[in-house]
């Protein structure tokens, strides 16, 4: 990567909440950016981005793990406690799935 600030993910995304732009860099730094031009909130948020990595570099901060080109081993543990386990292993054999299998179904419709 060129530049350091390329190792993060920055994400702009329309926010019907706000009625505007919305750019952030999560791993990186807290909050976001945000305005009414998708473009201008980008580069916005290139520009705070490095403001957050020379922050970092000046108080001797490590900076956090890269989220931009991250790998994912495609398994996921996730504890939901035993009430929530109980109904979706419950509706996984109304379904005649596995568990695992009924629960792929669930998150892929999210995806």
């Amino acid at each position: 990567m060129k530049k350091m600030a390329d190792r993060y993910l920055k994400i702009v995304e329309w926010s019907e909440e706000d009625q505007c732009y919305i750019g952030r860099c999560p791993g990186l730094m807290l909050g976001g950016v945000h305005g009414d031009d998708e473009l201008s909130v980008y580069q916005e948020l290139c520009q705070a981005v490095d403001e957050w990595i020379q922050i970092y570099k000046e108080d001797s901060i490590p900076l956090p793990e890269a989220t931009a080109a991250k790998t994912f081993s495609g398994e996921l543990l996730l504890k939901v406690g035993e009430a929530i386990h109980r109904k979706l292993a419950i509706r996984a054999l109304q379904q005649g799935e596995t568990l695992e299998h009924y629960c792929r179904n669930i998150l892929n419709q999210y995806s």
